[in-house]
């Protein structure tokens, strides 16, 4: 019993009541924010492994940000990177930073389905499939539904068969093998059904971006209902992501 309080004491508790709230602990990269601090913009995008920085104005296009952190490091002057996890959007140019710009990423309620709210505000069951990933977003989606985020109690939940989801979760770059299983699960999944993109990876490709080992034709034939921004994902950013899809009416 002393053993489990002294746990308790330096840990704090673990459970998260309310996640749409908390303060991330420790070290995290979430929304950046550019200054309109004049640097060399040639210097700066170079800096970039993944292409994610544009000029005229400085942007950041965290459908391609790695969050690795070498922009800041090189031009801590211009970029710096805050706590704010709700990067999640349901338009692929909403997750473009401009410089100057510091409010937080909103969904479009204008782009959100009716039949989203109709259908899934109250319990939404989720096929994820790792279309070539790292397990790192694969990883961080298994924690969302652990103890301490705990996304059942919004009725927020993975299943095993598409045939008891409403919609797919996609991690990974979508490698050409998985390009038909990938469409096999989304045809399995009854109507009407959402696509939720998470991770970098899924978003645009990351460092693979390009390669001739990807097939991301899928991509082109479905409308997108959600992106999730991170590399990998965090549990909250997931989650209210998530919630702001399901929950906004038209």
């Amino acid at each position: 019993m002393i053993n489990n309080l002294k746990i308790l004491y330096h840990q704090g508790k673990q459970y998260i009541p309310d996640v749409t709230t908390v303060d991330v602990p420790g070290i995290f990269r979430g929304r950046p924010i550019i200054s309109k601090t004049v640097v060399d913009e040639n210097k700066l995008i170079n800096v970039c492994p993944t292409g994610a920085i544009g000029a005229n104005p400085v942007s950041i296009d965290l459908g391609k940000c790695t969050f690795c952190g070498e922009c800041t490091f090189a031009f801590p002057e211009k970029i710096s990177f805050t706590k704010d996890y709700k990067i999640s959007a349901n338009s692929r140019t909403d997750l473009i930073i401009k410089e100057g710009e510091e409010s937080q990423i909103l969904l479009n309620p204008e782009q959100i389905r009716t039949e989203i709210y109709n259908f899934f505000s109250g319990s939404l069951k989720l096929r994820q499939v790792s279309a070539g990933g790292d397990n790192s977003c694969e990883w961080e989606l298994n924690a969302a539904g652990n103890v301490n985020f705990d996304m059942g109690r919004f009725g927020i939940e993975f299943v095993a068969s598409p045939r008891h989801a409403d919609g797919i979760v996609i991690t990974g770059p979508i490698s050409e093998n998985m390009a038909e299983p990938l469409q096999i699960c989304y045809d399995a999944v009854p109507d009407p059904k959402i696509i939720i993109l998470a991770g970098t990876d899924a978003i645009s490709g990351g460092i693979f971006d390009g390669s001739q080992a990807l097939n991301r034709e899928f991509l082109k034939k479905y409308h997108i209902d959600l992106y999730v921004s991170g590399n990998p994902v965090h549990p909250l950013t997931f989650i209210n992501g998530v919630l702001s899809l399901i929950r906004t009416k038209k």
